[in-house]
């Protein structure tokens, strides 16, 4: 609720207005911005520069630096990035509920969510007052994601409608956000929930919307549904993905998605070690207990999968080993630990952010390459995960 007292009435319009109840201006608060967060704010117009901290700054904090923590829901895309190693800039995302029900083994979100997907307190509320701040502060517009952490379109939606009000109210504010982004892996729940002539409406940037002309001179899509499909086989989804929606169920929903005119992307992703392992001595995922996840058949299927439906891209990454928060290792992720220790032997495996992860020309040599190999004798486009969020305009 701390977040909550810090909502104060302030206009960026002029630099010296104070913000309620504080000694401490708008411009005040830009001069107190964290320098690994300061690059989203230079180059940017004075007004800008005011309206993003008004927005997204505690007005109230006693602390010399500050940090993007402000907002309720409509949040900061990465608070713990440092925006000279990952420039993601000004844009938002949007966590409809807390935590994730798929319970995928390869969760990257494991490392600080909870286990259990459930809503949030007070959300409706929270979302409104955000999008009326946004409005209040005459933030320009960003890019907006649902979700980096949790799936938009869990059974929980089809209950309680909180991804529909979200994209509603994005819609209501449209002129405060220039590409709306969904990362789902159940695209069916929303076709069958009705939603595809939301996203439609969404796709649409309105009459004054400041880029609009802009879009309409690149042709860039202003909304996307990106699905993940990491696993042609339905036996390998239950392996890795044990309560997410079949690959059967996935495909059917891009079709549908492709059918109604909606841009979407496929992502591979994560990539997963293929056997043989080593050449010498041979070692294969089923010496660790492990089912094989990606043939390069199964890669090629999906590949031509994105192709077929017409996908504006695939994206991938190489899987990390996620240490989940307050639990240990589920026995299928050691056993992966154990394989990729093999993979870079003598080396040793890259520990950052929660999560191990091989050297990357292993990575890269051993689970990419031929990926990316697929990909271009196909024609299908395909770029790492971390430049699809960063080239989203």
């Amino acid at each position: 609720m701390g977040m909550l007292r810090d909502h104060a009435r302030a206009t960026p319009s002029l630099p010296g207005i104070m913000t309620e109840g504080t000694g401490a201006s708008a411009k005040d608060l830009v001069g107190r911005i964290d320098p690994k967060y300061r690059p989203a704010w230079d180059g940017k117009s004075v007004q800008h520069q005011l309206a993003m901290s008004c927005y997204f700054l505690l007005h109230r904090s006693r602390k010399a630096v500050l940090s993007p923590s402000r907002p309720r829901v409509v949040k900061w895309y990465c608070p713990f990035a440092d925006q000279r190693a990952f420039p993601s800039g000004h844009r938002y995302c949007i966590n409809i509920y807390a935590g994730c029900g798929h319970r995928c083994e390869y969760c990257y979100a494991a490392a600080y969510a909870p286990t259990e997907a459930s809503a949030k307190p007070d959300f409706k509320r929270m979302l409104r007052q955000d999008m009326a701040d946004l409005e209040r502060f005459d933030v320009p517009p960003a890019p907006v994601h649902l979700s980096n952490s949790t799936d938009p379109f869990q059974p929980l939606e089809a209950e309680l409608g909180h991804t529909r009000l979200a994209l509603a109210q994005i819609q209501e504010h449209r002129n405060r956000f220039t590409t709306v982004t969904i990362l789902t892996k159940n695209p069916l729940l929303p076709i069958r929930l009705g939603y595809v002539g939301l996203f439609q409406s969404l796709a649409k940037l309105p009459t004054g919307h400041s880029r609009r002309n802009e879009f309409a001179r690149t042709g860039r899509p202003r909304l996307c549904v990106e699905v993940s499909v990491a696993f042609w086989r339905d036996e390998v989804r239950a392996a890795y993905e044990p309560s997410a929606p079949s690959v059967e169920d996935r495909i059917e929903g891009v079709r549908a998605l492709r059918a109604a005119g909606v841009p979407a992307v496929l992502r591979i992703d994560p990539l997963f070690p293929r056997s043989p392992l080593r050449d010498d001595p041979p070692k294969t995922l089923a010496d660790f207990g492990l089912t094989e996840a990606q043939t390069l058949d199964d890669l090629a299927a999906l590949v031509r999968l994105a192709k077929e439906v017409g996908a504006r891209h695939v994206v991938y990454s190489t899987a990390k080993i996620v240490q989940p928060r307050n639990r240990r290792l589920s026995p299928t992720m050691r056993a992966m630990r154990e394989v990729y220790r093999l993979m870079a032997s003598p080396r040793k495996l890259v520990f950052r952010g929660a999560a191990w992860r091989l050297p990357g020309d292993v990575a890269n040599s051993r689970i990419v390459a031929p990926f990316l190999d697929i990909c271009r004798r196909e024609s299908v486009p395909a770029r790492h995960c971390k430049h699809n969020l960063l080239e989203t305009p």
